[in-house]
């Protein structure tokens, strides 16, 4: 068994510049080489699974096949015990998702004063938090309905209010009001977020391969955009 020294692994890793360092079959990291690594959170990769010279599975892997006996600190979990950098887009669609679930409680917040978009909001918060399980355990989004429109309505009525809610298209401006500007805030980050999920789940070749992701999201910035148009139109009950 080849032994791998502290002196090894940093010619390897150019002096912690650069990882992974690669153990092989026949090799084995000292107890020195191993702590500097962690440390200089250099990532190394077991090719074989030998996790390090023993006979049981390594902790974590890479999406490379590597392995990895600890978790980096610039390293997260994809699913499982797969770990990817944190700047994975995956992990960036998600961290996207968190802000958007956030956004929504404070958006509910400014609208207090109406009791019926609140209630939509928090529709609106559940249907959100839908994403990272379907993400996560690659469950499908099913079935878009949301506040009583159907997929197809909320794409026809948030492109036609005019026809539909009797307001037509228009740039909201600072004297709309609080709620109007926040629920329209809040629709330009569901469109962020989906421009995330488009660069987390396309193919080198440009395919997707979650678009009920995708739809879903489209589907939820037009809705927010409704709610807009129903704001400016008065269409929500205001209590104060």
């Amino acid at each position: 068994m080849e032994l791998l020294t502290l002196e090894d692994v940093r010619r390897m890793s150019d002096n912690g510049r650069r990882g992974p360092v690669v153990v092989g079959r026949n090799q084995a990291l000292t107890p020195g080489a191993r702590a500097w690594l962690a440390s200089h959170r250099v990532e190394v990769v077991y090719p074989q699974g030998a996790g390090g010279g023993g006979t049981s599975a390594p902790k974590y892997r890479t999406l490379s096949g590597g392995a990895l006996d600890e978790k980096p600190e610039h390293m997260t979990h994809l699913k499982g015990n797969i770990l990817v950098p944190k700047d994975h887009p995956r992990i960036a669609f998600r961290g996207m998702i968190d802000t958007l679930e956030a956004e929504t409680m404070l958006v509910q917040l400014a609208a207090e004063g109406y009791p019926g978009l609140v209630a939509e909001l928090e529709e609106v918060l559940s249907f959100v938090r839908r994403f990272i399980r379907c993400d996560v355990l690659d469950e499908p989004v099913g079935e878009v309905r949301l506040c009583g429109y159907t997929a197809q309505q909320l794409r026809e009525y948030s492109h036609y209010p005019d026809k539909h809610l009797g307001q037509p298209h228009f740039l909201p401006s600072h004297t709309d009001g609080r709620a109007l500007l926040a629920v329209n805030k809040l629709r330009t980050l569901a469109r962020r977020t989906e421009l995330a999920a488009y660069a987390a789940f396309r193919d080198s070749s440009g395919r997707v391969e979650r678009e009920d992701i995708i739809l879903g999201l489209n589907r939820l910035s037009s809705l927010l955009w409704i709610m807009v148009i129903k704001l400016k139109a008065g269409q929500y009950e205001h209590t104060c």
